[in-house]
């Protein structure tokens, strides 16, 4: 992936697809960025693990709101099929929500940064959620790379499925920028009561050059190659000012999709801002408590 002046190295995308290609080593260079881990694991009062702030990150954390209320939180350590272990956050804002939604970030954050946004976003939905930090982001372990994300998604789902009883169409996952890889990929296996994809790509091959259009077998990251599989309703979100990400991708893979309902097309919105945007809320809340439930 691009950093966030949109600039890529071009000595790591030769390598990346020189011939013989080599591109999941390098792929993992240039798609992920763990950030200074945002938190610790720690023991509290009641002998209970749960999360706090690592005063040695640079990055704005809003960990003290989970120790306001703890009763709305679980943090759930899973070990994925590649032997990693993934840190899962449960927020439970309602006894008999409308929908739980499994929640895949974006580049250079962690569960640190995002839980109090998404809680407050989720409960506004009248949905719960799960969060769950890649391989090699936070406190998981392992390092990032396509197939540790796919398997690490697999697992938070099976968290869901099984530790909480939770059926698979009470299940929305929701992807955004590099969280919509193993969004796209588990969707493609697993039908759910819907999926939500924010700032998709379609390839790593078609997110560097955008006129390649020829499938190749050592493309990254294709999701393009396995979007039309997904059963499920897709709703995708995109700004129309992404310079990280160019609209065009969301587009196709909107065009691709089996099972879609409108876009969302966000004038003006650039790849980290569409948030702030009144009608990605209004959008949200018509795709979870009308579209979902008719």
């Amino acid at each position: 992936m691009p950093d966030d002046t949109g600039q890529w190295n071009w000595k790591e995308l030769f390598c990346l697809f020189c011939w013989p290609p080599c591109p999941r080593a390098i792929a993992a260079k240039l798609a992920f960025m763990p950030p200074v881990k945002t938190y610790n694991i720690k023991e509290d009062v009641r002998k209970v693990q749960t999360i706090w702030p690592n005063t040695e990150s640079p990055s704005l954390t809003t960990i003290p709101n989970y120790h306001q209320h703890p009763e709305r939180f679980d943090l759930i350590v899973a070990r994925t099929s590649r032997c990693n272990k993934i840190v899962c956050v449960y927020v439970k804002n309602r006894e008999n929500p409308t929908f739980t939604i499994l929640f895949s970030h974006g580049n250079a954050v962690d569960i640190g940064q995002i839980l109090d946004f998404y809680r407050d976003l989720t409960s506004a939905m009248r949905c719960n959620v799960l969060l769950y930090d890649y391989s090699g982001f936070g406190e998981s372990t392992g390092k990032p790379s396509e197939r540790n994300i796919n398997a690490d998604i697999t697992t938070a789902w099976n968290v869901l499925r099984y530790k909480y009883e939770i059926p698979a169409d009470k299940i929305v996952l929701y992807g955004q920028s590099i969280g919509t890889v193993p969004t796209v990929d588990l969707a493609s296996r697993q039908q759910c009561a819907g999926v939500i994809l924010q700032s998709p790509f379609t390839s790593g091959l078609r997110l560097v050059f955008p006129n390649w259009k020829i499938a190749r077998p050592f493309d990254v990251f294709n999701n393009i190659g396995k979007v039309h599989r997904i059963k499920s309703r897709v709703l995708v979100i995109h700004g129309t000012d992404d310079s990280i990400i160019d609209i065009s991708h969301g587009r196709e893979l909107h065009n691709r999709c089996r099972n879609k309902v409108d876009p969302l097309w966000i004038s003006g919105a650039g790849h980290n801002n569409i948030e702030i945007y009144p009608q990605f809320i209004q959008r949200l809340d018509r795709f979870l408590n009308k579209e979902l439930i008719k």
